[in-house]
């Protein structure tokens, strides 16, 4: 919290934050994607908008000087899901590992898969 007026550092509105990019770009594929499973994992009840905004907030100050707005995103829709029991970390941890094996890019996998 700030000293003097009560906010978080998370908390910018009304402040001057400097020019904002009005320049339309198309969003890479795995944005699309943390998109959709934000949507999807909504609907399914994982979790609600309070529950990722809570999230979203409690990463801390770092987080959002670090980390990009679908990087933020996608950490968050993950901790909704290990509090509702969607899967845990060891579950999470290694499903990484298992794809991580298949290499760095789609092609070596196939070629891993079909080789």
């Amino acid at each position: 919290m700030s000293d003097t007026d009560g906010r978080r550092w998370h908390d910018m509105g009304g402040q001057d934050a400097g020019p904002v990019c009005a320049d339309d770009h198309d969003f890479a594929l795995w944005e699309k994607r943390v998109d959709a499973l934000m949507v999807l994992c909504g609907a399914r009840g994982f979790f609600t908008v309070d529950g990722l905004r809570r999230a979203l907030e409690d990463m801390g100050e770092d987080a959002f000087d670090k980390m990009s707005y679908y990087e933020r995103w996608i950490a968050a829709i993950n901790q909704n899901l290990v509090e509702s029991g969607a899967y845990s970390l060891a579950e999470l941890g290694a499903r990484m590992e298992e794809i991580a094996a298949r290499g760095p890019t789609y092609a070596e996998a196939q070629e891993r898969e079909n080789g």
